[in-house]
């Protein structure tokens, strides 16, 4: 694995945060949302996570490069939140904020309606699954990570990934069938 040099230039632990906080910052607090649903939960997840980095800096080794660290250290604050809340009893409201448009296709408004409501029937959907399936989707669609990236992110086998990728998948389906979600495939 080859380690982002972009950091080799920072002086101090306090600029080498700066520099995290501004390369980073908005991907895992795309990542927590898309656990917690909630933007000021969010927020404080994202500012415990650089607490634990400035923290810690001393303890990085480079086996990894800082981005899949700091991905590892959110999973564990999103996991730690619902712990401690119990999370798994209430029921999920999103409004995702990500609009996917691979295609660059403008749609009507209407149409953007009907993706946002879809987007949102999905997001709610995997915010039912195990949490062993939720990170990698969550991973895999919200952030763009491959499975080998997930799989050294999570540190498990690659196979292991690709198990709880397809079977959250699988879940997700039942999930949404259930729901009576029938406007596309996951």
């Amino acid at each position: 694995m080859e380690i982002d040099d972009r950091f080799e230039h920072v002086q101090s632990k306090e600029e080498l945060l700066n520099e995290l906080i501004h390369y980073y910052g908005n991907d895992l607090k795309r990542i927590a949302y898309s656990y917690v649903k909630d933007m000021a939960q969010c927020d404080d997840i994202v500012q415990e996570v650089f607490i634990s980095c400035y923290q810690h800096l001393h303890t990085f080794r480079g086996d990894a490069e800082y981005k899949t660290w700091l991905i590892r250290i959110t999973l564990n604050k999103c996991k730690d939140y619902h712990r401690k809340w119990s999370f798994r009893n209430l029921i999920y409201h999103s409004s995702i904020q990500k609009q996917v448009d691979k295609e660059s296709i403008r749609h009507s408004a209407e149409q953007e309606v009907i993706q946002q409501e879809g987007a949102n029937e999905i997001f709610d959907a995997i915010a039912t699954l195990k949490p062993k399936y939720k990170e990698v989707l969550i991973l895999y669609y919200v952030q763009d990570l491959t499975l080998k990236e997930i799989s050294e992110i999570m540190k498990l086998n690659l196979n292991t990934i690709k198990t709880r990728f397809n079977r959250g998948k699988t879940q997700l389906q039942k999930e949404l069938k259930r729901r009576g979600y029938n406007n596309g495939s996951v």
